[in-house]
């Protein structure tokens, strides 16, 4: 196994993210090749790539030299076998097991022994996609989030059979790139697509339940909550056809656990193909003028702590699951989606037993399994402890 400073990349699917990996891959010097079976989209990657390290020169971040460097280590071909001496290849296509099965069987028979392969699914299983594979030990999950050249998270995901050699190996690798990496047990969504899975359906739930209006729970959630963008922004910033369909493996994968229940309201849109911002209207019509919220200051309050909540029982029991260490969880979620500030931190600063009271008073109305309380936040509130000394 040879993954180091001068390792020989792989990138499979030349779309945004497959083409934002190769530009962080060959910006630490490494030398990548990017794959596609589409022509055109290779030949789109390649304008955007320019276009792209065009502007960072202009921003006065890199320099001519560094983006003539960067240009001429990425070769963009529609040839897997140039694949063929890559020491690391990480796969960037559609959200499709079966799809991701047979692309790495394909992979292994034209790869060398040593050579690493890599998913970049959000939300899929990596031990069932390595079931495909003759050596899954040498098979794992890197999940970048995008866009790939900003983000700092990425997470490592060992599947069952995965060596920690492999792990550690791909681990510091990413680290070298400038990355902020956490490690991850194989689950539906891992950390991030697993914790934030609330901050979507409760405002989901708020919204089909009459309480608000979107552009309501949005403004709450920036001006109270404290985030970038609210959540029906982001939905529609993200896509439904993306959004949507995590929502709906995580729920399919965790064996239809009505905490991560997904909206039919939000179904409907991607029936309708209004997938937000790349169609032009999703839950906003972005040919209108965006409609104005209701800056009521009791109602915000009701709204974000119901969603802050959930939030804070999804991280506690990622945590109590082991899927990943508490400062993983909090990193991840600042860095892999921009949160103010970690779930954990931040269920120290509202008070447990706080939290514990929303949470069952929503499941004494509701009378839904939706609304349980993760076993950790009992056993910091019995015990009075907090996440964080």
């Amino acid at each position: 196994m040879k993954i180091n400073s001068s390792s020989i990349i792989g990138v499979v699917g030349s779309g945004a993210m497959g083409s934002g990996i190769a530009q962080v891959a060959a910006t630490a010097s490494h030398k990548v090749f990017v794959y596609d079976t589409n022509q055109l989209a290779l030949d789109k990657a390649a304008l955007n790539l320019k276009n792209n390290l065009a502007k960072l020169v202009e921003k006065q971040k890199i320099t001519e030299e560094k983006q003539n460097q960067i240009i001429t280590d990425i070769e963009f071909t529609g040839d897997l076998n140039t694949l063929s001496n890559c020491d690391l290849i990480i796969e960037a296509i559609i959200e499709n097991l079966e799809v991701k099965k047979q692309l790495f069987k394909q992979l292994e028979t034209i790869t060398q022994p040593h050579c690493v392969l890599a998913s970049n699914t959000s939300s899929l299983s990596i031990t069932s996609i390595s079931s495909a594979c003759k050596f899954p030990e040498k098979f794992l999950g890197i999940h970048f989030f995008n866009p790939a050249t900003i983000m700092p998270l990425v997470e490592i995901i060992p599947g069952i059979a995965t060596s920690e050699a492999v792990t550690a190996s791909c681990k510091a690798l990413v680290d070298a790139w400038g990355k902020v990496t956490v490690i991850a047990k194989d689950t539906p969504g891992f950390i991030v697509n697993r914790v934030a899975r609330p901050f979507y359906s409760e405002a989901l739930r708020i919204y089909e339940e009459g309480i608000a209006d979107i552009a309501t729970i949005d403004w709450v959630m920036k001006e109270i909550g404290g985030f970038k963008m609210g959540p029906f922004e982001l939905m529609d910033l993200i896509g439904h056809d993306v959004n949507y369909i995590v929502t709906e493996t995580v729920w399919t994968q965790l064996y239809f656990d009505p905490r991560f229940k997904p909206a039919l309201s939000q179904k409907r849109l991607l029936e309708a193909g209004f997938l937000g911002k790349k169609t032009n209207r999703g839950f906003y019509n972005y040919s209108n003028p965006l409609p104005e919220p209701t800056k009521n200051l009791d109602l915000g309050k009701l709204i974000f702590t119901r969603i802050i909540v959930l939030l804070i029982n999804e991280a506690a029991d990622t945590l109590y699951l082991k899927i990943a260490s508490k400062e993983d969880i909090d990193l991840a979620m600042t860095k892999g989606v921009n949160y103010p500030k970690g779930l954990l931190q931040w269920a120290d600063e509202l008070g447990i037993a706080n939290i514990v009271k929303e949470l069952n008073s929503l499941r004494d109305f509701y009378e839904e399994d939706r609304y349980r309380i993760s076993p950790m936040l009992k056993q910091k509130f019995i015990l009075k402890q907090r996440f964080y000394n």
